[in-house]
């Protein structure tokens, strides 16, 4: 019996082989974009899911306001681990991290840049218990100036060799003894340093200082410890420890309740570190993590894609029924139930399931490298694993399921004494179906259509916008400190040539990955036992020529100038500051004052500085559009470091960087030149976004060409049903455009009430996405005039190539058996 089920299904998809092609084509390509999304989803998922006991490690966040300025940051107080070690029961260990950038790195004589380092604790090892290639974990980072370092930093300084007792030299002077070799971290881990520097030894560290946050911490906690409960005790313990220096700071009268009703706070919260990836993105990540957001949305397009695929095969199979009919009146009129006949068409659906299925595989293999690069992902399709097979098993029966029971339940349901007189009524209701479903098939595409375009209209106004400042045809220099005492040299050295225009010298600009300091000023003569009278504000320290260089206007008072060495005390504020500062009068020569103090002792009342204002810049985009300007002070640093940015007005950017290449080695013989672009680096800041674009725009492409798949087969067919009327109609006389119209009506109907419920779907999810960002642009009809025409276009061009075809056929061939 099965013998003979496969062979008529075999025989069904020879006789209709163009169709049977277009199903498993369509189907095939659904399913291999789920596979490949199933791959993506299952890595997000798994971030950090490798650390042992990764359900008990918990990341201490912070979420701040003070001055009038909200932060949210993975940023803590220093003394912050030790306090919760010490002062929480349920804390079995804590570890804390200190990000200093990136490192030039050297075993004898030529150095390399590594930006993948960092100070950690002595407790990471029991925290992360990753396990060691070379050296014993207890007592690893206990003392200062040791380090671990990865399986990659090992056979990159000591291949063939024993690490653990040797060392290596950063910056050209710090001397650091390796005690272990770690195994690599895992890429789908929310951070993957290769080099672990012991914190034991960064003064900053030690620090008792409570009111600076630089330090990330993390904790292990006992098993079954209560998360409410510890956040409790770690509110009390944050009290017992802010309010001795707060009223240090503000006066013994300094009330925390009051503090609290002005609108401040400091709460310290717990994040569970298998949350991290998918539902943080606070201030100093490691690195970018992905959304849950965006795990639902390729998860729903993944079934989105794969339904438009089975409801193909449905349209097609539905739409055949009267080839069909009179086999199914046959086959009950000797005696078949109708549970042989939907066990024979199911058959038939399930093979064609596997088949796809054996196809998307390979598909799937084909297209994984091209999305890698895509989405800049490792992904590998999992052949070793016996889940995967049985996974693909499970889905080809799944498959099969949903593609074939409705067309199985409407074949088998044929009344065998009326097929066979030729009356298939029952065609009617099929065709209710399959416009139903041919109107889903493309309400998702047009959804997906508007919001692509919404994305990237998003992504464009992001990328032109007028962002306060220049960031077009300037290099970045990198490194300073490995010129010593040689930046200002280097600064004119470069600036002698004819084809760069301004230049400067400092680590903190208008882009992430920079350096960044936050600290609270008042104007001088307020009282500062009133909370109100604090401005928490970015403080950035800038040469002479920052301003001119990076473009920003100045709309009140003057720049920097050498010509006054009053300057040397000077503060230039954006407008936002100026807001929050609320001067009295013209704030041009007022005076600001903020707390002094080093990291160890803390800060005092009396111990405070004073700046002069001297000039208002136009606000500037510092951090992601999708937060707001907030305030920035410059004052002029006699030591800069970190980044030497020139203006250059050449469009050969190869001699550019050739001569400052040049200049560099004179100076600095021996120390890697690294560099990058303003542009590129603000690009950057919103790399994931246009990564996710353009993921959504090939997914996209995908669904609408399986979609015109089907709507192709299904025109074909509907021509090749009414050829007759065709003929007839061509023989008495009707034009070939008044045939074009006539085929192309009904689908061309369904795709208008397509747009009607599309549009405002669309409409939703784009004003909901657009919500994250403060700057936006604003949601036009634009955008969905375009995505219909684009469907509009799309369905046309597929219905009128079927319809031209049927209209042109000469009516003698369609005629000649009447």
């Amino acid at each position: 019996m099965l013998q003979n089920i496969l062979k008529i299904a075999f025989r069904n998809f020879w006789k209709s082989k163009n169709i049977s092609i277009i199903n498993i084509l369509g189907l095939s390509l659904g399913i291999s974009i789920c596979l490949i999304i199933a791959l993506l989803v299952k890595n997000e998922l798994g971030y950090d899911r490798h650390f042992p006991n990764a359900e008990r490690i918990y990341r201490v966040t912070s979420d701040l306001v003070f001055g009038g300025n909200a932060m949210k940051m993975t940023f803590v107080p220093a003394p912050m681990a030790d306090a919760l070690l010490e002062e929480i029961p349920e804390v079995e260990a804590a570890v804390h991290f200190r990000n200093q950038g990136t490192f030039l790195i050297k075993r004898h004589e030529e150095n390399i840049k590594e930006s993948k380092i960092i100070y950690a604790g002595k407790d990471f090892l029991k925290v992360f218990d990753i396990p060691l290639m070379q050296g014993k974990k207890e007592g690893a980072l206990d003392e200062p100036n040791t380090m671990l370092i990865s399986q990659t930093m090992a056979d990159k300084f000591f291949k063939g060799e024993n690490a653990v007792g040797q060392s290596l030299v950063l910056d050209n002077e710090l001397v650091f003894k390796i005690t272990a070799v770690y195994r690599d971290i895992p890429e789908n881990s929310h951070f993957d340093f290769h080099v672990l520097l012991s914190a034991e030894g960064l003064p900053e560290a030690k620090s008792g200082q409570w009111m600076g946050n630089n330090f990330q911490t993390y904790i292990l906690v006992s098993p079954g410890a209560d998360k409410i409960e510890m956040e409790r005790k770690i509110a009390t313990m944050t009290e017992k420890h802010l309010l001795p220096v707060l009223k240090q700071i503000m006066g013994e009268d300094f009330n925390l309740e009051v503090f609290k009703a002005s609108g401040n706070k400091a709460e310290y919260t717990l994040m569970p570190l298998l949350d991290i990836h998918l539902h943080s993105d606070l201030v100093g990540e490691f690195k970018a993590n992905f959304s849950i957001t965006y795990v639902y949305l390729f998860t729903a397009i993944a079934v989105f894609i794969l339904l438009i695929a089975c409801i193909n095969f449905m349209n097609l199979a539905t739409a055949k029924s009267s080839n069909r009919a009179k086999e199914v009146g046959v086959r009950k009129s000797m005696g078949s139930g109708r549970s042989d006949l939907i066990f024979q068409f199911m058959t038939e659906t399930f093979l064609m399931s596997i088949i796809s299925f054996i196809l998307a595989v390979i598909i799937a293999s084909f297209l994984l490298p091209f999305f890698n690069d895509l989405a800049g992902r490792n992904l590998a399709m999992p052949f070793d694993s016996l889940t995967f097979y049985s996974s693909l098993l499970l889905g080809s029966i799944l498959v099969g399921l949903i593609a074939g029971i409705y067309p199985s339940l409407f074949l088998s349901g044929f009344k065998p004494a009326k097929v066979l007189k030729g009356d298939i009524s029952n065609g009617m209701k099929s065709a209710t179906v399959r416009s139903s479903l041919v109107v889903f098939q493309f309400s998702i595409s047009i959804i997906l259509i508007s919001c692509t375009i919404g994305l990237f209209s998003q992504m464009n106004f992001i990328l032109n916008r007028n962002l306060g400042f220049n960031k077009d045809q300037i290099i970045m220099v990198h490194d300073l400190y490995a010129l010593g005492d040689q930046k200002q040299a280097f600064k004119q050295e470069v600036l002698n040539n004819s084809l760069i225009e301004k230049g400067t010298l400092s680590g903190f600009l208008p882009v992430s990955g920079t350096n960044r300091s936050d600290m609270p000023w008042w104007v001088l003569g307020r009282d500062i036992q009133d909370q109100e009278n604090f401005v928490s504000i970015q403080n950035w320290r800038v040469d002479f020529d920052y301003i001119e260089t990076l473009g920003m206007k100045i709309i009140q008072g003057r720049d920097f100038s050498m010509d006054f060495p009053s300057d040397s005390s000077a503060v230039i504020i954006n407008a936002s500051a100026l807001k929050k500062f609320n001067f009295d009068g013209d704030p041009i020569g007022q005076k600001i004052a903020s707390f002094t103090g080093d990291n160890v002792s803390g800060v005092s009342k009396d111990q405070f500085k004073t700046k002069t204002v001297i000039g208002v810049v136009e606000n500037f985009h510092f951090e992601s559009l999708k937060e707001n300007i907030g305030a920035v002070l410059m004052y002029i640093d006699p030591n800069p470091s970190g980044i030497a940015s020139f203006k250059f007005k050449s469009q050969d950017v190869e001699e550019v960087l050739q001569y400052i290449e040049g200049k560099w080695r004179e100076l600095a013989p021996g120390q890697p030149f690294t560099y990058d672009f303003l542009d590129d680096r603000f690009a950057s800041m919103y790399a994931a976004e246009a990564k996710i674009g353009k993921i959504f725009a090939v997914f996209t492409g995908i669904a609408i060409f399986i979609a015109c798949l089907g709507l192709f087969a299904l025109a074909a067919f509907t021509a090749e049903q009414r050829k007759k009327e065709i003929g007839i109609r061509k023989a008495l006389g009707a034009s070939v455009s008044t045939l074009v119209l006539l085929l192309s009506k009904e689908f061309t109907k369904l795709v208008f009430i397509s747009l009607i419920i599309g549009i405002p779907i669309a409409w939703w999810g784009m004003k909901s996405w657009l919500e994250n960002y403060q700057y936006r642009i604003e949601l036009s009809w634009g955008i969905f005039f375009i995505a219909a025409m684009m469907v509009l276009v799309i369905a046309w061009s597929v219905m009128g190539y079927q319809s031209l075809k049927a209209a042109n056929t000469n009516p003698i061939d369609s005629l000649k058996s009447e």
